[in-house]
């Protein structure tokens, strides 16, 4: 088993057990080596793997705020290994459009009206209708939108699933802009539908929502040329 498995596998283990939680800090590396009948290098370099994973945030200095800290953020790591995979081209864009509509199709219709997100769906709204930006800041924006109404739905999974998605929803959308017609017109039905989508949550229509979202998402890619098997 490598370093960052063993390290890995003793903090599980202290989890499960309640010795340690979230917001917790963890031992020092001296501690964890002890413990763990490894080097504290072996014990740094898992601490490290750890927190490029989001299971951790390392601290520096010596104040409130030092040491290395319990997070627990999946998003994190899902988007590190998405963003691998695409660069290596190993996520087709079907496969990204398919697991959008499996995921924000459940999560429209499960976003409760009155959660915080759906405030910050509001001001992603806002932010895309008054100040016309450009291309890459609208689909950057709208990456958010989707980001907040999966957020609203509670589902702790759901909302780590897309955050990690959103890098690759904003680069393939990104580049199928090349291939629309017209971008302000494009712009334009793509603002309105997220209203229309916005509307339907905060009214409580899930049913609605989701349809809207299905529709929305695979409008977008087909105006772009994309038709998927």
């Amino acid at each position: 088993m490598r370093t960052h498995q063993l390290v890995q596998s003793w903090l599980e283990e202290q989890l499960a057990a309640g010795r340690l939680a979230v917001g917790d800090r963890l031992p020092g590396e001296r501690m964890v080596a002890e413990q763990l009948g490894i080097s504290r290098a072996s014990a740094r370099e898992g601490i490290r793997v750890l927190e490029a994973m989001g299971i951790v945030r390392a601290g520096v200095g010596s104040g409130p705020g030092a040491g290395t800290v319990i997070t627990a953020n999946p998003g994190a790591a899902l988007g590190a290994a998405l963003r691998l995979h695409m660069a290596t081209s190993h996520l087709p864009i079907e496969d990204i459009v398919q697991t959008r509509l499996l995921l924000e199709t459940w999560a429209a219709a499960h976003a409760r009206p009155a959660a915080p997100a759906m405030e910050n769906a509001a001001a992603l709204l806002e932010a895309m209708e008054s100040s016309a930006p450009d291309e890459k800041e609208f689909l950057r924006l709208d990456a958010l939108f989707h980001v907040a109404l999966a957020d609203a739905a509670g589902n702790v999974l759901i909302g780590a699933m897309m955050s990690s998605l959103r890098e690759s929803i904003e680069g393939y959308t990104l580049r199928l802009t090349r291939t629309l017609p017209d971008w302000a017109a494009t712009s334009a039905r793509l603002r309105a539908e997220h209203r229309d989508i916005h509307n339907a949550i905060r009214n409580d229509d899930g049913a609605l929502a989701a349809e809207m979202v299905a529709n929305h998402i695979e409008g977008f890619y087909k105006e772009a040329g994309f038709s998927g098997s």
